[in-house]
């Protein structure tokens, strides 16, 4: 289990733009892109939305805005998917995708007919609401079905809730560690529905502001659209030298199971996702340059997250960069430990001195641990090199991935 894991480029698509390149212009300037919108019932909520513009249909029996958002990420890197194809063969590349909207944009008309005239539409299946759904159109997408299944690597769906596509990224990487295939397309897409959008709100956690994470004015999350994704490998196939590569260091995961949708208060089961992920990738908390939080902007996440940041690393809690970028492109869900990766990736690649911006309004929780939050033109004192993502998700899923370049 010792080999390790090298990560191409990312596709990826949010609010923010599409492309790497344009999500991190706006994540470091700092620029919001969110918007206000209308669910079916009338009320208005804060979101992220990605443009029409950016998508076209996917030419699938269901044809969804939730698989248009995935198919603009997965067409990002076709090039690196028929790299690994040309190397392994189909049958050795896996398929691992996390999500959270199962057909939400045709189940809910579908259920609503249901209810006005006691039966379903007659084209509506239920196979569009099954978890796996998003991965075997990915697996599609790049002509991974065309074997019979028990010839093909494994094509899994993860719904982890907002660590669905993190949980995803690692179980790729176990799987290439234990030979089951030799490399794997990763990541995650969800999108903001009515559903998800009152769903949330029935639980009191959507902000009626834009997000304010770690503030003591906090209020709740500002959810948005979001897909990316990475294809990874045992072989450094996506840079011109090992140097160069960008790999996935360590990764923890834990499952505290405390509640259905609070985290643990302590933040003790973020604290042993980050732990573990340090020590499989035998660093030190001095050796992380960046922390990207997850910072929801809940009262509760952001108060375990913060005791959890401050109890991995101690004294240097108040030193280390930290930001949420969920302030600007939204809570992409399901997505979110993916498209935050990407972020992570993007800054160790380039070996940037100016990180994602920390936006909120500056006023700290004093019943907090004073964390070191990016302001807008901050400069790092060295190049970046390696970074930390958190995603911790309803039911204490928590999941952390360290990306980085290799001493």
């Amino acid at each position: 289990m010792s080999k390790t894991i090298y990560l191409s480029k990312p596709g990826i698509i949010c609010s923010a733009g599409t492309g790497i390149d344009a999500v991190w212009a706006k994540s470091v300037s700092g620029e919001r892109a969110i918007t206000r919108i209308t669910t079916a019932p009338g009320q208005q909520f804060y979101a992220a939305m990605i443009p029409e513009s950016e998508l076209h249909a996917t030419g699938d029996r269901f044809d969804m805005r939730s698989l248009q958002i995935e198919q603009a990420a997965l067409e990002q890197i076709q090039d690196e998917v028929r790299m690994v194809i040309d190397r392994y063969g189909k049958d050795q590349i896996a398929v691992c995708v996390g999500s959270c909207d199962n057909g939400s944009q045709l189940s809910t008309p579908a259920h609503r007919a249901n209810i006005e005239n006691g039966a379903f539409p007659p084209d509506y299946d239920l196979l569009v609401q099954t978890a796996g759904y998003p991965a075997a159109f990915a697996a599609r997408f790049f002509g991974l079905d065309s074997q019979p299944q028990s010839a093909r690597a494994p094509v899994l769906g993860f719904a982890t809730a907002c660590a669905s596509s993190a949980s995803a990224i690692i179980k790729a990487a176990q799987l290439i560690k234990s030979g089951i295939c030799k490399a794997a397309i990763a990541g995650g897409m969800d999108m903001v529905s009515d559903t998800v959008v009152l769903g949330f709100h029935s639980l009191e956690a959507v902000s009626p502001e834009k997000t304010n994470p770690f503030s003591k004015n906090r209020s709740g999350i500002t959810l948005g659209d979001g897909a990316a994704f990475f294809v990874l490998s045992a072989e450094p196939l996506f840079a011109p030298s090992e140097a160069e590569s960008v790999v996935l260091l360590g990764y923890g995961e834990s499952s505290d199971a405390e509640h259905m949708t609070a985290p643990k208060a302590d933040g003790s089961g973020a604290f042993q996702a980050m732990t573990e992920a340090l020590a499989r990738a035998n660093l030190t908390p001095s050796d992380i340059d960046y922390v990207n939080a997850h910072g929801t902007g809940t009262h509760l996440n952001d108060s375990m997250e913060s005791r959890g940041i401050a109890a991995v690393f101690g004294e240097r809690a108040s030193t280390v960069p930290v930001s949420s970028t969920k302030a600007i492109m939204g809570h992409t869900l399901g997505a979110a430990g993916a498209v935050e990766a990407a972020l992570c990736y993007k800054a160790v690649k380039d070996g940037v001195r100016s990180l994602p911006v920390h936006v909120w309004d500056g006023e700290r929780d004093d019943e907090l641990p004073a964390l070191h939050f990016v302001k807008k033109g901050e400069q790092t004192e060295k190049p970046v090199r390696i970074c930390m993502s958190n995603s911790f998700a309803f039911g204490g899923c928590n999941a952390c991935l360290i990306i980085g370049k290799r001493p």
